[in-house]
């Protein structure tokens, strides 16, 4: 089995970002799956145009796409993606479109392929706080979750794929009292017991749990 997963790279006012850097950390084989890391830029249509790339190189089985959630305590498997970009703040290359479709002939939304209950299920097991998330933005972390998704719609139908978002590193926050930070190896320990999940679910349905936020 084959896992390409991706980071990306800093953005906004951020000099660091988190997804990109416990990316590079990961083990090259985890669970007896091949690990295809990838970097991929905070930018809007390019950042598919580098996953669509890779996935058409290495022939993976799985895409995770890996990205910073600012603000939130957890690691969150996302559950959907909307056709939707509304970015808070532009991008990498200056562009910040508002309610715009990603695709005019794609889906309304797109649900994941991957095991989310069981990844999360997996996250908590290791001793790190995670939860199913239902909304992953409207900037650019849903927008390649969704591109993606519309790849398998469109071109690669035996691909599965989905998106996790992480929590911000502690010295992200040092600006930014009682703002939730995890650390970069707890990230990493994290993502790779979400892909151990991945790897032991491989065929099978997702579990049936309660994996959500506790409120």
């Amino acid at each position: 089995m084959k896992i390409l997963v991706t980071g990306f790279d800093p953005f906004g006012e951020d000099k660091i970002n988190p997804a990109i850097e416990a990316v590079k950390l990961l083990d090259d084989e985890i669970a007896g799956a091949k690990i295809i890391k990838l970097e991929i830029p905070t930018v809007f249509g390019d950042c598919a145009q580098v996953v669509r790339e890779a996935i058409v190189k290495e022939e993976p089985d799985y895409v995770l796409n890996i990205g910073q959630a600012g603000g939130r305590f957890a690691l969150t498997p996302e559950r959907v993606a909307i056709n939707f970009d509304d970015g808070r703040i532009a991008d990498n290359k200056g562009y910040q479109p508002i309610a715009t479709a990603i695709h005019k002939d794609g889906q309304n939304a797109y649900f994941t392929q991957l095991p989310v209950k069981a990844m999360v299920k997996e996250i908590r097991e290791a001793g790190l706080p995670s939860y199913v998330s239902t909304t992953a933005g409207t900037f650019v972390c849903n927008h390649i979750m969704y591109q993606v998704q519309y790849m398998i719609d469109k071109e690669f139908p035996n691909l599965k794929a989905g998106f996790m978002h992480i929590p911000y590193l502690p010295e992200q926050v040092i600006i930014h009292p009682e703002t939730p930070s995890l650390s970069l190896l707890d990230d990493v320990k994290g993502i790779t017991a979400a892909i151990q999940a991945i790897v032991h679910m491989d065929g099978q349905d997702d579990i049936n749990s309660i994996e959500g936020q506790i409120s």
